[in-house]
């Protein structure tokens, strides 16, 4: 799968707000965006006024962004969500959601998505008592995640037990002490970042 390796804030500047891609950075006034929320590029700062495919286009990138995932596999979760009943762009969001690198991220293991799914790559976590080292996997309801008992003296994981439960969704709970979560429900719409715009997507792939 292709790999981007350029500066991530960049895609911030390009899809014109914070995709937090940076884990705490982007919380602070370090955050290159907050000095130039412009696209980059030399004419960045006087590009014209978007088309609606352009924009439609745009609203793709950005999800695929901040989930992290590559054109095809993003559009195979559309074509997933299209065949589940309900409404397509809500079930795509649900399934981005339900991604065992972003429930991790979810549960403030990972300060970014791009640390949950390089942790779940090292093989970190159990799903259920069995070894997921799998970022796409798609977890379910009643779900338990647990770190790796192997893995537990890690002082990544030794800091992370010292420390307290942040919010997180509803669907979601976790134990810093235990190093153990579970998935209470599905993901619903209101728990997902209402900046989506997914009904712009299932246009776009609709054409």
């Amino acid at each position: 799968m292709a790999t981007y390796r350029e500066a991530k804030c960049r895609l911030c500047r390009r899809e014109g707000g914070k995709l937090f891609l940076k884990g705490d950075k982007c919380y602070t006034g370090k955050c290159p965006f907050e000095k130039r929320p412009t696209p980059p590029g030399v004419h960045g700062a006087g590009r014209k006024k978007v088309s609606e495919y352009g924009q439609q286009l745009r609203e793709k990138q950005k999800v695929k962004r901040i989930y992290g995932v590559q054109e095809g596999q993003f559009r195979a979760y559309y074509e997933k969500a299209d065949r589940m009943k309900g409404i397509t762009g809500e079930n795509m969001l649900s399934l981005l959601e339900r991604r065992l690198d972003n429930v991790i991220f979810r549960m403030g293991i990972g300060a970014s998505r791009s640390q949950a799914r390089q942790l779940v790559n090292h093989g970190h976590f159990l799903v259920n008592g069995k070894k997921v080292n799998i970022p796409s996997f798609i977890v379910k309801t009643g779900d338990v995640i647990t770190v790796k008992e192997s893995k537990t003296s890690n002082k990544f994981f030794e800091a992370l037990k010292a420390s307290k439960a942040g919010v997180m969704p509803k669907w979601l709970e976790f134990s810093p002490e235990k190093l153990e979560g579970k998935i209470i429900s599905l993901p619903a719409r209101d728990d997902i970042d209402s900046q989506i715009a997914e009904h712009m997507i299932v246009e776009l792939y609709s054409k």
